[in-house]
């Protein structure tokens, strides 16, 4: 029998406590690297069309650079992902202030979210595949969420080139809960270089228009007719390059969401590299996936010593309706005692010649 390969290193310390760097290697020489602070995919390795290997995620070599800086890279969002006007919402006839961590609104679940914690790891090594268990516990109150909540997640990379995410949650009260993962793809595997020359697919007709504070109108608008109708793929650049006031209001690219229409036997989102042939398709059972093309992401931090540029990577990231707690129609993102939280996507890696 040939298991996945699994390897564990000491990546550093966070207050007293030991922050580990887990490292899974399928059979087709597939990496991936995951840290127990914040579950925080490190770096995704794949082969391009030359069979060359490089790591087409962004993230650090160091535990210093995610302590000082605060992109995301490949990290957990939660309890719930994007943000929430002013942090308020009422549930239950009840008002809740959560913390406000982005001017006067929440984001990504308030000031130490699930992306700054300690999270329990477990693993387990199977013939085909290597599932990563993480827990939290997250105490009522916390940030300003009520409700006990139990956090659990699996990531699990398997010989057929993907990676899977199984979110799940209880709790002891009525709260809301959103998770998700905030991977960026640079196709090219290339440090320093953007990602304007991918081409991205999202089965989608309808987006969420947003303000200049990136929060939900409370509009469903469609997207045919639109530089946001990506059924038939669209080059980044035709994007960045569009005269859209919505386009132009986040920098130049996107940072929205796209309802997703989950058409049997197809992905819901594809990005393709055709330089290196590298392709990501993406599936989930969220309701949406917030596309940002990085657009504010050029900083004062680097990548393997080169300066990361803007739109230097591109998320999917999977989950309910932005601020959907505040919006008639964006769906249902409450989690109660007797109703708890289940959510897969999937990420699957292949090449084009």
């Amino acid at each position: 029998m040939v298991y996945i390969k699994v390897l564990k290193e000491h990546f550093g310390r966070l207050e007293e406590n030991d922050v580990w760097q887990w490292t899974l290697i399928n059979d087709h020489g597939m990496k991936m690297s995951v840290l127990n602070y914040g579950a925080i995919v490190t770096s995704i390795e794949t082969k391009d069309k030359f069979g060359e290997f490089a790591n087409i995620s962004l993230g650090f070599s160091n535990l210093e650079d995610y302590l000082a800086y605060s992109p995301y890279f490949g990290a957990t969002l939660g309890p719930v992902a994007g943000r929430i006007t002013k942090g308020q919402f009422s549930l239950d006839g009840k008002k809740f202030q959560l913390t406000q961590n982005e001017g006067a609104n929440h984001r990504h679940g308030g000031k130490l979210n699930f992306s700054k914690k300690l999270w329990d790891v477990s693993v387990e090594e199977n013939l085909d595949e290597v599932i990563m268990t993480f827990t939290y516990h997250m105490a009522d109150g916390e940030n300003g969420y009520p409700g006990n909540i139990d956090a659990t997640m699996t990531y699990t990379l398997n010989n057929k080139n993907e990676w899977l995410i199984h979110y799940e949650a209880k709790t002891d009260k009525p709260t809301i809960y959103n998770p998700s993962n905030h991977i960026y793809f640079n196709l090219t595997g290339e440090a320093g270089t953007d990602v304007v020359s991918h081409h991205l697919w999202v089965s989608s007709e309808a987006f969420l228009p947003i303000n200049n504070e990136s929060l939900p109108t409370g509009a469903i608008a469609p997207t045919e007719n639109t530089i946001f109708d990506l059924r038939a793929g669209r080059e980044i650049a035709e994007i960045t390059r569009s005269q859209d006031q919505q386009i132009k209001l986040v920098g130049g690219g996107l940072d929205h969401a796209f309802i997703l229409k989950h058409e049997n036997g197809r992905p819901d989102a594809v990005l393709l590299d055709t330089q290196s042939g590298r392709r990501v398709e993406m599936e989930t059972e969220a309701d949406s996936v917030l596309i940002y093309t990085a657009n504010s992401l050029a900083g004062n931090f680097s990548i393997q010593n080169k300066p990361v540029p803007k739109y230097a990577g591109i998320t999917m990231e999977t989950q309910g309706l932005v601020d959907a707690i505040n919006h008639e129609g964006f769906g249902n993102i409450i989690l109660r005692p007797d109703q708890p939280f289940k959510s897969k996507t999937a990420f699957r890696f292949a090449v084009e010649s």
